[in-house]
């Protein structure tokens, strides 16, 4: 029995793999999957009825690429997110067109495209849909024979992707506010939550949750607020709300550091805050009962009662401080700040031009080998190798296995599509249904979406060249080949794919954990300090993409995924140091000991130490002399930094 239990174990698939091929557990995005479905069979119907099915196409084609790049909440950044990259998009189809069938100047000038598309993709996550569609767009029109004039498929592609806006933006005079209003309001319940599990093993997995929703949330509110600047009073009344969460965010963590933090909190606390998050859902201002809260027994639980206090006190005001919502975390940069930010992260970035000229070698590799050899829908190698290099969609090596498997599962259904559906009406309802699968397949995993995608376009392709079921192998055999150009020349020539950069961050996390340490104990006491609050909400953020980084890595396959592991602990361990600043913070400002200058010292030069040590692999240096004692103020926050070092240690 155990030797079969141990050759099942090497016959089994290696977890980066079956990671991957695991759906998440997202919801169903119904309204999206109905704009989709919407989106691109009314092009298809009106292209059927006009006896202009090319055309027809062409417009679901852009809706398409709108489809894929609606993934913002609120209104006013789904706009920007679905229009900015459509104009790429149309320029892409353009500069292709320009080339369609000139050989060798197609190579050059789409190998051109690919760095300026790859470069761009650096500045953020707009950009870096606008550099996919640019790209894509230009493969396609370089590959495909579009009708004349030249300036007819980009109009055509443009009016696909401002159908998706305006289905889009159909609900948002009536819930114009509502995706910026929810997401405050689900944060205070994420907090809530986070209470609910203080003193249970839970505690970590809810907290790591909270931070992804503190990060929506200023996201959401950050990028409306750079459009308006404040004027308007809904969004100040929301960004109040939000700065009103943090001190009972604070709170949460200075109840781990109870004398018994086992012991879970009175539901009294919870409740509390869910039902703010009831008032601020359904926008509640104006006078409301306290709530009913146990008497504070220590430093810790007054804090929390005082927190949600003053969260009370904001959340039923009816008309908030605008100036109080401004200042708690500085106003957004001007444009020209924001421009000159964007070019020099475009033109000065090494990380810009290594993936430019990545992205460049990978497609002009893949246009010279379909120049010289006579592969049949050849414009698909190139616009496999576009999705598999994404530098932002994941890891290159895993992407890559996922679009083979992903497309082959795609085919399983495209396969009865292209061969049984006759050409004509019947493509519309098949359309409905190809589409609405989109966004629902998207959610739960890149394999999924790959296969979700793949027939939609076959289908579309069939429209424009007529060749019904004789587009299928030419398909799997491009994704394939277009797999193998992005492995071996975009990951396994290049030595950056064989290690992470979660050492280095977790570096600099370190390097920022002293600073937030001694900024913390050197300030004044006050509810929140706005630098303080910044430095904590800018060092949570890096934690979390350190996360990000460490899931990523981990679907690499061995040695790199194997090395990643080991950081894990160090991960934990940080994130902890950071939570007891924070949570001693608060004691002593609701009547703990505070710190002295010494003891302050004394930790930030240990963290300083550790993050040497983690930057040059240096080991770490002895305690000093000036250790402190366990019954200092510090001693929690110093016995979490002596953890920290050693798991880095062995780590290192």
């Amino acid at each position: 029995m155990a030797r079969r239990r141990r050759v099942a174990a090497r016959l089994a698939p290696p977890s980066w793999l079956t990671e991957g091929l695991r759906p998440a557990p997202a919801p169903v995005p119904w309204a999206a999957a109905a704009r989709a479905s919407v989106a691109l069979a009314a092009p298809l119907a009106v292209g059927t009825a006009t006896g202009r099915t090319g055309y027809g196409a062409l417009v679901s084609m852009g809706a398409l690429s709108g489809v894929i790049g609606d993934t913002a909440d609120a209104y006013r950044m789904r706009v920007f997110n679905i229009a900015v990259p459509q104009l790429f998009g149309a320029l892409g189809v353009l500069l292709g067109a320009l080339v369609y069938g000139s050989g060798w100047t197609a190579v050059a000038v789409l190998t051109a495209v690919a760095l300026v598309s790859g470069m761009i993709s650096s500045i953020g996550a707009v950009a870096s849909v606008s550099g996919l569609l640019l790209l894509l767009n230009a493969v396609v029109g370089a590959g495909l024979p579009l009708p004349p004039p030249w300036w007819l498929p980009p109009a055509l592609l443009l009016l696909g992707g401002l159908l998706v806006l305006a289905l889009t933006l159909l609900a948002w005079p009536l819930r114009g506010g509502t995706p910026e209003r929810s997401a405050v309001a689900d944060t205070y319940r994420t907090v809530a939550a986070v209470l609910e599990a203080t003193g249970t093993p839970g505690h970590d997995a809810r907290r790591q949750a909270l931070t992804r929703s503190l990060n929506h949330s200023y996201d959401l509110l950050l990028a409306r607020r750079a459009r308006r600047h404040g004027r308007s009073p809904t969004l100040v009344r929301l960004l109040a709300q939000l700065n009103a969460v943090i001190p009972v965010v604070e709170a949460v963590a200075a109840a781990q550091l109870r004398p018994s933090p086992q012991v879970p909190l009175p539901a009294a606390y919870p409740a509390a805050v869910r039902d703010l998050a009831a008032a601020i859902d359904h926008d509640r201002p104006g006078r409301a009962p306290p709530p009913a809260l146990p008497a504070p027994t220590g430093p810790s639980t007054r804090a929390l009662v005082d927190a949600i206090g003053h969260a009370r006190s904001v959340v039923h005001e009816t008309e908030p401080d605008p100036y109080g919502a401004e200042d708690r975390l500085g106003r957004p940069a001007a444009l020209r700040v924001r421009a000159r930010k964007a070019a020099h992260a475009l033109l000065l970035s090494g990380a810009s031009w290594r993936y430019g000229l990545r992205l460049a070698l990978c497609i002009g590799l893949a246009q010279i080998l379909v120049s010289v050899l006579a592969v049949p829908r050849s414009y698909w190698v190139a616009l496999t190798v576009t999705f598999v290099m994404k530098p932002d969609f994941g890891s290159v090596f895993s992407r890559a296995v996922l679009r083979a498997l992903g497309t082959a599962g795609g085919l399983l259904i495209a396969v009865p599509v292209l061969a049984a559906v006759p050409r004509g009406w019947w493509d519309v309802p098949v359309m409905a249904v190809l589409a609405a699968l989109i966004p629902a397949m998207s959610a739960k995993g890149y394999a999924f979406q790959t296969a979700a995608i793949t027939p939609v376009v076959l289908l579309l392709s069939d429209l424009l060249n007529h060749q019904g079921f004789h587009l299928v192998p030419p398909r799997l055999y491009d994704s394939l080949i277009g797999c193998a150009i992005a492995l071996l020349a975009g990951y396994l020539f290049w030595p950056e794919s064989w290690h992470t950069r979660i050492g280095e961050r977790l570096a600099d996390a370190v390097a920022d954990s002293g600073s937030y340490v001694a900024l913390a104990f050197t300030t004044a006491p006050g509810r929140d300090h706005p630098a303080r609050a910044r430095y904590r909400r800018r060092l949570y953020r890096d934690l979390s993409a350190v996360r990000s980084e460490f899931q990523r890595a981990l679907t690499e396959p061995p040695p790199v995924g194997t090395r990643a592991e080991a950081w894990w602990p160090l991960v934990i361990a940080v994130e902890r140091i950071v939570d007891t600043t924070t949570a001693t913070r608060v004691r002593v400002e609701h009547g703990a000991p505070a710190p002295s200058p010494a003891e302050v010292r004394a930790v930030t030069r240990e963290l300083a130490a550790l993050a040497d040590a983690l930057r040059t692999g240096a080991p770490l240096p002895a305690a000093g002399a000036d250790a402190l004692s366990p019954d200092c103020a510090l001693a929690r926050l110093h016995h979490e930094v002596q953890a920290a070092r050693a798991v880095a240690a062995p780590a290192g």
